[in-house]
Parts: C-alpha cells; sequence; structure tokens
C-alpha cells in the first residue's frame, strides 16, 4: 500500500498517513492544524494520478533519502579532506554511489511538497525539472500532469 507523508501547512511537519478514500480530514500531531485530503481508489491500489491535498497531477521522482543529511555528510568531509588529502570525499563518493543503487524512489508533489512512497507507477512520473518547479512555485502553473513544452 502506498505511504503519504503530507507536509503540514502550519508548521511544516510531517504527517504519516495511509490512503482511505473515506477520510476527508487528517490532523498534524504537532499543532492539530487540520488539512482537507481526498483520497481516491486508485491511490489505495498505490497508483499515483492526483495528489491528495492539492488535486495537483505534477509530481517528480527522486531517491529517497534525506537532503539535509546529504548536505551535512558532504560538509563533513569537506572539512576531513584538509587532513585526508581528499580521501573523505572519495570516501563519501563511494557511500553515495553505494545509496544510489539501494535506495527506492519517492514521489512528490511539485505544488505542496507531499510524498508518496511505494508508487506502484513511479516509472510514469518524470525526474525534477527546475524551470516546471519555478512555474508551479512562483506563477501557480498547473501542468496537468503533462510535461513542460516550449
Amino acid at each position: 500500500m502506498m505511504e503519504i507523508q503530507i507536509t503540514c501547512t502550519q508548521c511544516g511537519s510531517g504527517v504519516e498517513v495511509l490512503p482511505d478514500h473515506n477520510a476527508h480530514k487528517i490532523e498534524c500531531n504537532i499543532c492539530q492544524q487540520v488539512m482537507n485530503v481526498n483520497f481516491s481508489q486508485d491511490q489505495e491500489q498505490g497508483i499515483l494520478k492526483e495528489c491528495p491535498v492539492c488535486t495537483r497531477q505534477d509530481f517528480y521522482k527522486q531517491k529517497d533519502f534525506n537532503r539535509k543529511i546529504g548536505v551535512i555528510l558532504f560538509v563533513i568531509a569537506a572539512i576531513l579532506s584538509i587532513w585526508t588529502y581528499g580521501l573523505s570525499l572519495v570516501i563519501l563518493y563511494l557511500l553515495d554511489l553505494f545509496l544510489f543503487k539501494k535506495l527506492a524512489l519517492v514521489a512528490i508533489c511539485y505544488k505542496c511538497k507531499t510524498n508518496f512512497r511505494r508508487v506502484k507507477n513511479i516509472d510514469e512520473i518524470r525526474d525534477f525539472d527546475h524551470e516546471m518547479n519555478d512555474r508551479i512555485v512562483y506563477a501557480d502553473h498547473d501542468f496537468k500532469g503533462k510535461p513542460l513544452s516550449h
């Protein structure tokens, strides 16, 4: 079953939920903010077509790894490279390569940053597109699930 992590609109914390088409509201465990959701039968089956929070169809996929941890590891390796003559960066590269091969993919909504794990149709979702992200975030453009075309 698909696992969904919704970002709270009030405090920014993650709210873990499983899709249930009978559920229409979820509550943040931290600030008790109530958010409306609209789960579909497709989501209960693990198929992602529409975001249950913002009803957008624009998603991207990436490896399921916390970016903050990645930045911290890079900073540590960069500082240690002074004493290890760059060997720490090589070790970090090898760790990154290992994680890249082992970690699963996660789908993310461009608009509301909701994370979707165990998505059956993850191969249909495109990689991150900076221009598409900027148009959605800053101009509220809705691509309706179609790729960016010039």
